[in-house]
């Protein structure tokens, strides 16, 4: 079963109406996964500024500015700051046109711009370009129109993209809900037609096109002399709940009492116990419905009051939905009216964990450390360009299929940014993994990440770690790294160079992305990274250093009073 996504209806026109050109532009991005989960659906419609020759160069270059290049931004970044960041990027370009070639001065265009990411839409908007919602049969404008307050000038700008060095925008966001229809239209639409006609209109369109189609005519034959656009989106399908709704789902369901081999829980029959910690059961569980294996985490039964572990669980149910990728196992849906305890469902795969082969004593050549090590930076990349810290790599998370596909285990620690401030700040890990700068309290970073990844590459290469073994509750002092090849001397001194790198005590020697750890392990021999410096001691013991310097004045003062008192 597939997780519901979010799935829109949608159509737009664009008319030049009684005029010989049309200065509006349309545009629509509906994307597949994984962009569909991680940037949402944008459209956007434009009106080149009237007076100018170049308005239609103006809005066509926005709108495709925009609709390209917030794909490419970071995954990481919020909507709001995506939209801004490329529409303040191409306001300079235009304005940088206008100055360096005046035929194309007053270069210019209004812009509203509508992004629907899961749950949520946002709009940016400038000018006089307008954003509708209609709900439950009531239309709703949400933007307002950046034009002179006064009855005569009121077809008078007063912010558009390539108006002003200082770009202005409104920003609006909201919940979707099933259902809703939103409407974009030019000044050529929403000046001819009253809201009452909109309404109508969409009330009575069964296909947006089509709809979409009947405005624009219904603006010209009311008498519109403008350019007319129209753009509509209904919401057909909302996705699967957000982390709160989840953690309201899970308020009345406690875990599963401690399950035997055999045992069947809401039509899943236990083949087997996998893990017991503390904290979580895992169980091989087959689905009865279905007939596939599936792998059940649920907590221990003494944990069925704990609120916070409650929470934490469907907190990693949560994160598990958002990782559609290779390198994990994959989210199984249950149906509410199904689950009865609480607990998530994941994919089975056979194989076996980094750590079990270690224990097992397989030996890793260098070769397959490199390939592994290359698998693992790009799960751990996709994780970030989600948003996701995992702050506990070690080879135990590191699973080794049976079909040779590498998956990075275990969210029960992990962080997105949208867990209470208490959790981002718990100290998270297995000690040996921990980066030397989460002992003092630092904020969690990508960089703990790659710290973790540098231990693992180095334990499957030695049975050792950098800076010696660390016990829980320890509070470990950090000096430099023992180098690898002390303790396996076939270890080629650029992947030395390249572990002791991602392990470096101070995180700005550190890679600073998987990416640019990926390009380092993908180049190996042939472009080489150059061996650390060593710290000195000063930054690396300072309190070392001073007693040292201490000891010796103390020497020196002896020596004089006793060169003193011989004299």
């Amino acid at each position: 079963m597939t997780q519901a996504r979010l799935q829109i209806t949608s159509g737009y026109a664009s008319l030049p109406g009684k005029r010989e050109r049309n200065e509006d532009f349309v545009g629509m991005v509906l994307p597949g996964e994984p962009e569909l989960s991680a940037k949402g659906i944008l459209v956007a419609v434009a009106d080149g500024v009237s007076g100018s020759s170049n308005g239609r160069e103006a809005s066509e270059y926005t709108v495709r500015g925009l609709l390209s290049d917030y794909y490419a931004t970071p995954d990481d970044w919020d909507v709001p700051i995506a939209l801004d960041r490329v529409l303040n990027a191409i306001n300079r370009w235009l304005l940088a046109q206008s100055s360096a070639h005046p035929e194309q001065d007053g270069m210019a265009t209004t812009l509203s711009a509508l992004s629907l990411r899961r749950r949520h839409y946002t709009i940016a908007h400038i000018g006089d370009t307008r954003i509708y919602l209609f709900r439950q049969g009531k239309l709703t404008r949400l933007t307002t129109d950046h034009v002179w307050d006064r009855p005569e000038m009121r077809h008078v700008l007063t912010r558009a993209i390539g108006l002003d060095r200082q770009l202005n925008l409104d920003y609006i966001d909201g919940e979707l809900e099933q259902g809703d229809r939103f409407l974009l239209v030019s000044d050529g639409v929403w000046q001819t037609l009253s809201d009452q006609t909109l309404a109508h209109r969409l009330q009575q369109g069964v296909d947006p096109n089509q709809t979409a189609r009947e405005l624009c005519d219904a603006a010209i034959d009311a008498g519109s002399t403008d350019n007319v656009s129209t753009a509509i989106l209904e919401i057909a399908q909302i996705p699967d709940a957000d982390l709160e709704d989840f953690r309201e789902q899970i308020q009345s369901l406690r875990p599963p009492p401690r399950l035997g081999i055999g045992a069947i829980i809401d039509d899943y029959t236990v083949l087997e116990i996998l893990h017991e910690s503390r904290v979580t059961m895992l169980y091989k569980v087959r689905d009865e419905e279905t007939g596939n294996t599936c792998v059940l985490k649920t907590l221990t039964p003494g944990l069925a009051d704990d609120d916070i572990e409650r929470a934490g669980l469907a907190h990693e149910e949560w994160l598990m939905r958002r990782v559609v990728a290779r390198f994990f196992p994959q989210h199984v849906n249950v149906k509410p009216e199904r689950r009865t305890y609480l607990y998530f469902l994941m994919t089975w795969h056979d194989g076996a964990t980094l750590q079990q082969k270690l224990d097992a004593d397989v030996h890793f050549t260098i070769p397959e450390v490199l390939q592994q090590a290359a698998k693992l930076t790009r799960g751990v990349g996709a994780l970030h360009r989600r948003s996701i810290l995992h702050r506990d790599i070690k080879p135990a998370n590191i699973h080794l299929g049976g079909d040779l596909e590498l998956r990075i285990l275990d969210l029960g620690v992990a962080i997105s940014g949208r867990e209470p401030q208490d959790r981002a700040r718990e100290h998270a890990g297995t000690p040996s993994f921990i980066a030397p700068e989460q002992y003092t309290g630092a904020k969690p970073s990508t960089q703990m990440d790659l710290y973790a990844i540098g231990v693992t590459l180095y334990h499957m290469l030695t049975r050792r770690y950098p800076y010696g073994e660390i016990e829980p509750f320890q509070r470990p002092k950090f000096g430099e790294p023992v180098p690898p090849t002390r303790f396996r001397p076939d270890i080629p001194h650029w992947l030395e160079n390249l572990i002791l790198k991602a392990v470096a005590r101070d995180p700005e020697h550190r890679f600073e992305t998987t990416d640019e750890l990926l390009l380092a392990i993908e180049r190996g021999a042939a472009r080489p990274l150059a061996a650390p410096t060593a710290m000195p001691l000063g930054e690396r013991d300072p309190a070392t250093l001073w007693r040292a310097v201490a000891a010796v004045s103390v020497v020196i003062n002896i020596l004089l009073l006793y060169l003193w008192v011989v004299r």
